[in-house]
């Protein structure tokens, strides 16, 4: 039982922890502005409501070397096909990577402990694994749709089911985390 467990109820614990991302997200959207998903502030923003939904959801994080290998070999996994189709490239100026970087593994951290850890497991609970992978890979999907726009619904969707199969292959969130913020952070060198 989770600390957002509302009366033993699993359905209201999974809804809850919706609401909560639909607020977040909506948060992050409104701080943005103009700005969109290159607001730093407003994604650190979002990175700290979800970390905040995660902590009282009491999701714990477990690392072995186990679930980091399999985070690695996911991100190699998310990256291969465009690495193989489009190639490396300087896509942005490099000395603004350093700030870019931190602002964006903190907020691919912090989805990931709440979409494939609180999230996941109250769905996991309420309906079982196969609903849990596919809830949180369409938490994962909608909320990209007010940063980037609906034609990113698919890939976001498939990418989410990617991470949904790493979070059951290691049984925590943390390799999924791996594989996020590694494809995150590589996808500033791809074309």
């Amino acid at each position: 039982m989770t600390a957002l467990t509302i009366g033993g109820d699993r359905r209201r614990t999974a809804i809850t922890l919706a609401m909560g991302l639909a607020a977040a997200v909506a948060l992050r959207v409104a701080l943005a502005g103009a700005a969109g998903a290159s607001s730093l502030r407003a994604g650190l923003i979002f990175a700290f409501a979800l970390t905040l939904l995660a902590v009282l959801a009491r999701t714990t994080a477990t690392v072995s070397v186990r679930a980091l290998a399999i985070g690695a070999a996911g991100a190699v996994v998310l990256v291969l096909p465009v690495l193989l189709t489009r190639g490396v490239s300087v896509v942005h100026p490099a000395g603004s990577y350093l700030g870019w970087a931190t602002a964006t593994a903190v907020v691919a951290t912090a989805e990931e402990a709440f979409l494939r850890g609180a999230l996941f497991d109250a769905l996991d609970r309420w309906r079982g694994a196969n609903v849990a992978v596919v809830g949180a890979a369409v938490a994962f999907a909608l909320l990209h749709v007010p940063l980037y726009g609906w034609h990113v619904l698919p890939l976001d969707l498939a990418v989410g089911l990617a991470l949904g199969a790493l979070r059951l292959a290691a049984g925590t969130w943390t390799a999924p985390a791996v594989a996020h913020v590694g494809a995150d952070l590589a996808g500033w060198w791809l074309v």
